[in-house]
């Protein structure tokens, strides 16, 4: 690997990536990544990643377990070669994995970068099903392979069969029992043997194949098997033979696809090679970034991707907008490094098509070069010393550096004289600027920091320390040179303050009165800082307040909008209904005309007419526009029994109840000569109504007492054991009863046995006008003993 990705640790986050992926073949591509270097196959291999991290995120991963490199045999099957079992078994996984992949890309119809991936996958599903269905593993083909193969593995089964009935009765007979070892068969070099006590091997005739390990037994073949074991021999001879043409038929069919199918495997790797950079990605949490070729970096909320992530400090990090070259400074540990290391690695996980840890809105720069002196890298052999090892990479630097580079150094000019060394550092950032690399460097050097406030496309940037506890925040800020309070740190670790105060009246008075100007800037930034949070804390809270009354009102007004609108559509509702019903009305009252003579009658029924119309036209007058009133709600003192009298309120009339209430809990008014149906809302129960009388507890009646004594209509009738006739006077009476109670759903028991009880009750409810339907009941009611009927 390049040395400086190397330095960035670049191959640490490719051993992540490739333990993402699902083949050993995509791992080593995985391994094998490199930075593009230019900005089209960057954005290309960026667009590719965040296309398939939205299908995976919506459709899942498919896995590509399971398939290995067989780019080796599909050459030589297309050469004419036999492959093995195994190669051919490998090679249907892969068909496999190429139709289930190309199945999973189906399901979504979005176009993707990566689309031409997928199109270069051509399953082939004849031969794919062939391979499955013939070959069981590497070693075992199926007897469906081929109808030979299964006829010789039949010959060659019944063959040993014949054979080990012939060897049983040599073990069972008493005639060798002594000189047999065991009285079992055994297999020798695939023919079928006995074993023979060595002392009793003339006693069997035949031939020997083996002798045991402890040379007390030999195996010997009975001359009486000899003809059946050559049979067998020569049968496993020509399944042998059946194997390798089937063998040779299908190394035929794949050399046909082997340039498609090699096509479509390597399309399969790069596939898993983005699968996987998802799957780092989603691990990461990270955003695709805005990538560009102007060398402008803007990363919000970055995160070093090898640092734990309840340990990592997001930071902001700025380079090559309004600034080419960036200075940090601040105390050693205060992750001057670190920041500079997630700026290189960063950068070239984006040219590696990767998605970053970073905060929506970021943008990437694609480089030519990504330039990395880092570290201390002593050189004993070479007699290099620190400041030797860095100003070797500087020349090395230097001599790649051009508009097309970013250059990352640590601790610029350390190691000599600091004098030397910081002038070194300015005159070595002046030729990288001149040479239009983008540079970011870390330093301790006063002179540095001021050439940065001096010079125009130079910015000083520090790491946040916090003195009061000696501990860094990691913080990034741009804009502000650091300090290396040096002094502060040594003070608290318990340094005594003479030597403190020497030091401090060894140092100029220019680098003092530079260090008391960063002091008053850093805590200007501090206070106006916390003035900025606090601001932005009350804007934050005023906004969710506006945001939340705006809500409030928003939904107080749709609430009133509907409101206004069920009240409309309910009034409109009442009137359409009232019309009906009073057309009907007066319908009836009108055929009831026709069978009167009476001159009075008739004009009854017009003065109704019209003080119906009048009544319909008021109530379309309240129902629009819609005024909020107050209506009386009315609940009967008691349920409605036949023989009430009642007042239907919409027409200000008494009637009688006469039947109810039916299914949907309305009942049957008469009034005078008319019946009308009435909801139990429409009608009034006069107050000095007298109470129904209870009436005795009879046969065909239960009381329940849930509270207060109350009588239930019962709703079964038991007729087990009874003739027909007798059976059907009881369902008769049974029904009629129930009808007049206002029953409309009954159990009539009358048990299983030879069925003609059932069946005569049940043909005889189909000729009852009364029944409106009945069936069998179900499980936990009686099933075929009961018979379910539903009443008009």
């Amino acid at each position: 690997m390049n040395k400086h990705h190397q330095t960035l640790e670049l191959d640490r986050v490719l051993q992540m990536l490739a333990e993402q992926t699902t083949c050993p073949a995509s791992r080593e591509l995985a391994l094998r990544l490199t930075p593009c270097d230019q900005y089209r196959d960057a954005a290309d291999a960026l667009r590719r990643t965040a296309d398939i991290n939205t299908l995976t995120n919506r459709y899942g991963t498919p896995s590509l377990g399971g398939i290995h490199d067989c780019t080796g045999a599909l050459q030589r099957a297309k050469l004419g070669a036999r492959l093995s079992a195994g190669e051919i078994l490998q090679i249907g996984r892969v068909l496999r994995t190429i139709r289930t992949i190309k199945k999973w890309r189906g399901q979504g119809e979005t176009a993707t970068a990566a689309d031409d991936l997928f199109r270069s996958l051509s399953p082939v599903e004849g031969l794919e099903q062939d391979i499955t269905a013939a070959i069981l593993s590497e070693e075992e083909l199926a007897d469906t392979a081929s109808p030979a193969l299964a006829d010789l593995r039949r010959r060659i089964r019944r063959a040993q069969l014949k054979v080990r009935e012939q060897l049983d009765g040599i073990i069972r007979s008493p005639q060798y029992a002594k000189a047999l070892q065991e009285p079992i068969v055994t297999l020798r070099d695939g023919r079928f043997v006995v074993p023979v006590k060595i002392e009793c091997k003339n006693e069997v005739k035949g031939l020997i194949h083996d002798t045991s390990s402890s040379g007390a037994t030999v195996f010997v073949e009975p001359l009486a098997v000899v003809e059946a074991n050559n049979e067998i021999r020569m049968l496993q001879n020509e399944e042998q033979l059946e194997i390798d043409r089937i063998l040779q038929e299908f190394s035929e069919r794949i050399g046909q696809v082997a340039d498609t199918t090699r096509d479509s495997f390597e399309a399969l790797l790069q596939l898993d090679l983005l699968f996987a950079k998802s799957r780092l990605a989603d691990n990461m949490k990270a955003t695709v970034p805005e990538l560009n070729e102007d060398g402008i970096i803007e990363f919000k909320k970055a995160r070093h991707p090898l640092i734990a992530k309840d340990k990592v400090v997001p930071v902001d990090i700025r380079l090559g907008g309004d600034f080419d070259t960036l200075v940090i400074t601040g105390p050693n540990t205060g992750g001057k490094t670190v920041a500079l290391k997630t700026l290189g690695l960063l950068t070239l996980m984006a040219a590696c098509g990767m998605m970053l840890p970073v905060a929506g809105g970021s943008r990437a720069a694609v480089f030519g070069h990504v330039l990395a002196d880092i570290g201390d890298e002593q050189s004993i052999e070479q007699s290099l010393s620190t400041f030797s090892s860095h100003i070797v990479k500087i020349i090395e630097i230097l001599q790649t550096a051009d508009r097309q580079s970013l250059v990352l150094t640590d601790e610029l000019g350390a190691g000599t004289d600091p004098t030397e060394g910081a002038a070194l550092a300015v005159s070595i950032i002046n030729a990288l600027r001149q040479r239009g690399a983008r540079l970011a460097a870390t330093t301790h050097y006063a002179e540095v920091k001021m050439y940065a406030l001096q010079t125009d496309g130079v910015e000083n940037a520090c790491c946040e320390f916090d003195v009061a506890t000696l501990s860094p925040t990691y913080r990034l800020l741009i804009g502000v040179p650091g300090r290396s309070n040096a002094f502060a740190i040594s003070r608290r670790l318990g340094l005594p303050e003479e030597i403190i105060e020497e030091a401090r009246g060894m140092v100029s008075s220019e680098n003092t009165r530079f260090e008391d100007v960063v002091s008053e800037l850093e805590a200007t930034r501090q206070q106006l800082e916390n003035e900025v949070t606090a601001a932005e804390t009350a804007r934050g809270e005023a906004d969710r307040l506006r945001a939340e009354m705006r809500r409030q009102a928003e939904a107080h007004e749709a609430a009133l909008e509907k409101l206004e609108t069920d009240a409309r559509d309910a009034a409109r509702a009442l009137v359409e209904r009232t019309r009906s019903r009073t057309d009907l009305l007066l319908n009836e009252l009108e055929e009831l005309k026709k069978q009167k003579d009476k001159a009075d009658f008739s004009e009854k029924v017009a003065a109704m007419r019209q003080g119906y119309n009048r009544r319909i036209e008021e109530l379309r007058d309240t129902a629009d526009p819609v005024k909020e009133k107050k209506q009386e709600e009315y609940r009967l003192p008691r349920a409605l029994r036949e023989g009430d009298t009642v007042t239907v309120a919409a027409i200000n009339r008494q009637g009688t109840v006469i039947a109810g209430p039916d299914k949907n809990g309305a009942y049957q008014v008469q009034l005078g000569n008319m019946k009308m149906k009435c909801e139990p809302g429409e009608l009034r129960l006069p107050e000095d109504a007298p109470k129904p009388p209870k009436k005795k507890q009879s046969d065909g009646m239960r009381t329940t007492r849930p509270g207060n004594a109350q009588r239930e209509a019962r709703t079964e009738l038991d007729i087990r054991g009874m003739a027909s006739d007798e059976g059907l006077m009881e369902v008769d009476r049974f029904l009629d009863r129930c009808m007049l109670m206002g029953i409309k759903n009954v159990t009539i028991i009358h048990g299983k046995g030879t069925g003609v009880l059932r069946a005569a009750v049940q043909q005889h409810l189909r000729r009852l006008s009364i029944v409106k339907s009945q069936r069998p009941g179900m499980y936990g009611e009686g099933e075929m003993g009961v018979t379910v009927v539903e009443l008009k």
